[in-house]
């Protein structure tokens, strides 16, 4: 059994996402209940993702290559030096949104108790705010994102098309030239476009790690941001491109 669904979740993974009739032609010798069996089990321990009609690979779902737990440990020294630089960034009596993600935590560790209207999608931000009296915290409405412990969806959307932010600390999961900044979760996507056509600087989150990947869904574009905050180890190429698009790099 445990064979079988080893090789069940390699097959997701490899393909991104599958039908439930896709799966049952790739294990003609299992039968339906013992496929929907497996499924649930795995998705239960969260190897897989199950989707109305089939399944997802826990990459496509979450849009990055492990689980936010895993995360957070990877390239910690890094997100430290972006967390503390976005931190500076901050101003008293602001308005910011603070995407989610695990460099965003970071950056939440480092909020100064000021008061600031402080947004966030990200669960674990809103837990490390906590610890602050003067700065107002709020959560827009969504799904619970239970991988990347993030909430996304319409409402939220609909309660952010009416605030103004003076800035938007921008969580990306990779950027290439061809497709921007992006993502791995539509819904995530969107979010992030509707806060950012709101906000009057935009900075993104960058480690070196995410440059020249890509992800399925665009966020935007590099012109359509103004600062990269960075780990310092960004290659020449995109470097020089930031300084054709006029986007500051800190």
């Amino acid at each position: 059994m445990e064979q079988r669904r080893n090789a069940i979740v390699e097959l997701v993974n490899r393909e991104g996402s599958l039908s439930f009739v896709q799966l049952k032609e790739a294990f003609p010798s299992v039968s339906e209940m013992t496929l929907r069996t497996d499924l649930k089990a795995l998705d239960q321990a969260r190897r897989v993702v199950r989707v109305h009609g089939g399944v997802k690979s826990v990459e496509v779902v979450v849009g990055t290559d492990d689980q936010f737990g895993r995360r957070t440990a990877r390239n910690a020294s890094e997100k430290q030096i972006i967390a503390e630089k976005a931190a500076a960034l901050l101003r008293p009596n602001t308005t910011v949104f603070l995407d989610s993600g695990s460099t965003a935590t970071a950056v939440a560790r480092c909020v100064p108790d000021e008061p600031m209207l402080i947004f966030t999608s990200g669960l674990t931000c809103a837990i490390e705010l906590a610890r602050l009296e003067k700065p107002k915290v709020s959560i827009p409405g969504g799904t619970l994102n239970r991988f990347s412990h993030s909430v996304c969806g319409v409402r939220g959307i609909q309660e952010l098309e009416g605030v103004h932010f003076d800035l938007l600390l921008l969580g990306v999961t990779s950027y290439s030239p061809e497709t921007g900044f992006a993502c791995g979760v539509e819904e995530e996507a969107l979010l992030k476009q509707t806060v950012l056509h709101r906000a009057e600087h935009v900075a993104v989150l960058l480690d070196s790690s995410k440059i020249d990947r890509r992800s399925t869904f665009r966020i935007c574009g590099l012109d359509e941001v103004d600062t990269v905050i960075s780990d310092g180890r960004l290659p020449p190429e995109f470097l020089s491109a930031c300084e054709n698009a006029g986007v500051k790099v800190l």
